[in-house]
């Protein structure tokens, strides 16, 4: 097949979410969204130099890009790996393709280059296109088994890589190759003719993106089409378990998540696009409701999705175990991808302070503060001695790559991809949602309001905003005050002044260039505790500062008490040091207990259990320290806790 060279010019680090409807908000126009410092563009210049160099290693090493090659016929060997291995190579071309929008780089367009060559060698002529699965099987069990061979899947991360590479690098070959798949699957799904649902969503959001971009009606016709036919008894006529794949109900009347974390989410922002994309606004309510059900319920503090490792799924109502807990870190990014989309269109801030609290602590736990190992899930307590059970136990600590690879080009394509989270326009002006070092700029009519951020947040809760262009007529310039937020001071020329309550802060009114408007954020660490529901982590609290939660491990602790006996008492002072390890995060100590570990004599014994008496007096002598808990497991992976049973409800 030969390989267009077609490219435009690149429109530089286009928004991952675009819509063609009108929404409450607008991501910012390409190049407009600029992290230049600070905490995150730390972790995003770790993902650029190291992580994407040793993402293109181990998809040699796995034999990924092996795959394409002998699919194309300029190889030979046999099919390596899953049967949806492709989709890892399409999230690392995302990635690519998003650092190139934030900045040339000669070597990765080389490489996006070279891959992106591979995968348009491998696209058989009718365009179908899935390198395991041309090599394993014949053409006449294509889309025989959706619930398990994830073609679907694939084509839904090619076509958003192929987006994003040509808002953001201009060359269009791998959008040249999913409108031949998109062709293809015209020709193959809808009413009259397959009927089928994918086993694993994730084709319908990306079909609603590929319309965005090239004005395809048939895409968005094709996203109707699987989004109407889910929870209709297809994957169940086929013998399989419906809530496992979110198959039980139709998509608009779920109550709530269920089955496999992230299938549902993908389903979840899938149809909100649908929803914004046909000004469903009945629907749009609905899975605003989902939302909110799934926020009370089954959400960890982290922000984290999915309670069973049995199935990769959601549990029931308040099944939030913790060191059980899966909290995948691919449920994390999609629960931010979701959030996002409902932010967009309803412009409520509960959907920015989700995004806020999941990529900090669902998703960042799921990389190495060097950039380049990976926790598949993310529970929030390891205990001692625990054994690894598999090869995506934490007990194994981050690694480089998985069997199942799609945690760790997932978290490359987001960090690449961070700047368009930042901020939002309207007609009249520039909304901040997250505080990261950069400059955003929203058009104003045919002008500009441009804000350049400085901050140490997450570790300092003060931000400023320096107008470095304002339009000639009045705008609004309005800031996030984070739900967790205790209290806040805004000075916004006229003095500080005491914010209240969470929310948004909005200033309506002419800027003029070089003025400055400052946030100053309570970072006082505080405690948390679960709904009683949440039998796991009752008579336990948790502790957060700013948008952290925390943790205590042991690599931390002095003496020879263990975590797993950690008991704290969240009446007494707490006291902040600053650290020069782990990236200079804040630690803090905390007042409590040690608890008495099992005697030999009491395991020798064997029964535990023993009659109920009254506690003692509590006794506070021991400091447990804690550190921000997406920082474990970054000097091996030891004993640690989140939840924190109080010292006056234990024995």
């Amino acid at each position: 097949m030969a390989v267009s060279t077609a490219s435009r010019e690149p429109s530089t680090l286009a928004a991952p979410v675009r819509t063609r409807a009108r929404t409450a908000l607008r991501p910012l126009a390409p190049g407009d969204a600029h992290i230049s410092g600070g905490f995150w563009r730390t972790r995003q210049d770790r993902n650029r130099v190291d992580a994407l160099a040793a993402g293109y290693e181990q998809l040699e090493t796995s034999g990924t890009l092996d795959n394409f090659r002998i699919a194309a016929g300029t190889s030979t060997g046999h099919a390596r790996g899953m049967i949806f291995q492709d989709s890892d190579v399409y999230k690392w071309l995302e990635a690519v393709a998003y650092e190139i929008g934030r900045a040339e780089d000669p070597v990765l367009r080389s490489r996006q280059q070279e891959v992106t060559a591979l995968v348009a060698a491998a696209q058989q002529s009718d365009g179908y296109l899935n390198s395991v699965h041309q090599l394993r099987h014949g053409p006449e069990e294509r889309y025989t088994d959706l619930a398990w061979n994830h073609e679907l899947y694939c084509y839904g991360h090619l076509f958003q890589a192929a987006v994003a590479q040509a808002r953001s690098t201009g060359e269009t070959t791998l959008l040249d190759v999913s409108l031949r798949v998109l062709d293809h699957l015209v020709a193959v799904f809808g009413p009259g003719h397959h009927e089928g649902v994918p086993g694993h969503p994730e084709i319908e959001m990306a079909l609603v993106e590929l319309y965005r971009e090239t004005g395809r009606n048939d895409a968005l016709e094709l996203a109707r089409f699987f989004l109407d036919r889910r929870g209709h008894g297809y994957l169940s006529g086929l013998g399989h378990e419906p809530t496992y794949f979110s198959d039980r109900v139709p998509v608009r009347e779920a109550s709530t998540v269920e089955g496999h974390a992230v299938r549902a989410l993908y389903l979840a922002a899938g149809a909100t696009d649908l929803a914004i994309e046909d000004a469903d606004t009945e629907l749009l309510a609905h899975l605003r409701s989902v939302f909110a059900t799934m926020l009370a319920t089954k959400t960890y503090v982290t922000g984290g999705m999915g309670s069973r490792w049995a199935g990769e799924a959601y549990g029931d109502p308040y099944e939030l175990s913790t060191d059980h807990g899966y909290a995948e870190t691919c449920a994390g990014i999609a629960a931010v991808q979701w959030a996002w989309r409902l932010l967009l269109a309803s412009g409520d801030e509960q959907y920015a302070d989700l995004i806020e609290r999941a990529l900090f602590n669902a998703v960042l736990p799921g990389v190495s503060l060097g950039g380049t190992e990976f926790f598949y899930v993310n529970p929030l307590q390891l205990r001692s001695n625990a054994q690894v059970t598999g090869g995506t136990s934490a007990a194994n600590g981050r690694r480089g790559w998985f069997q199942c690879a799609c945690c760790p080009p997932n978290v490359m394509r987001t960090l690449s991809s961070l700047d368009q989270y930042v901020a939002t326009s309207t007609d009249d002006g520039l909304q901040i949602h997250q505080f990261a070092n950069g400059t955003y700029t929203a058009e104003v009519g045919s002008e500009r309001l441009s804000v350049e951020i400085t901050t140490d947040y997450p570790h300092d809760g003060r931000i400023t905003l320096r107008v470095v262009e304002a339009p000639e007529v009045a705008a609004s310039l309005s800031v996030r005050i984070p739900a967790w937020a205790g209290s806040a001071l805004l000075d916004a020329g006229d003095g500080a002044q005491e914010v209240a309550g969470s929310g948004v802060q909005e200033l309506d009114r002419q800027f003029r260039a070089g003025e400055e408007i400052v946030l100053d954020i309570d970072m006082t660490p505080r405690f948390v505790t679960a709904p009683h529901r949440v039998d796991a982590s009752r008579g336990a609290v948790a502790l957060e500062r700013g948008p952290l939660v925390y943790a205590i491990e042991q690599a931390d602790q002095e003496g020879p008490a263990v975590v797993d006996d950690a008991l704290v008492d969240p009446s007494a002072p707490v006291v902040e040091r600053p650290i020069d390890d782990l990236d200079g995060v804040v630690a803090v100590d905390l007042t409590g207990a040690a608890a008495a570990a099992p005697s030999a004599a009491a395991i020798d014994r064997s029964w535990p259990y023993s009659t109920w008496t009254p506690d003692p007096a509590p006794v506070t002598d021991h400091v447990w320290r804690a550190i921000p808990y997406f920082a474990w497991a970054n000097r091996g992976a030891g004993p640690m806790r989140v939840w924190l049973p109080e010292i006056s409800g234990s024995r």
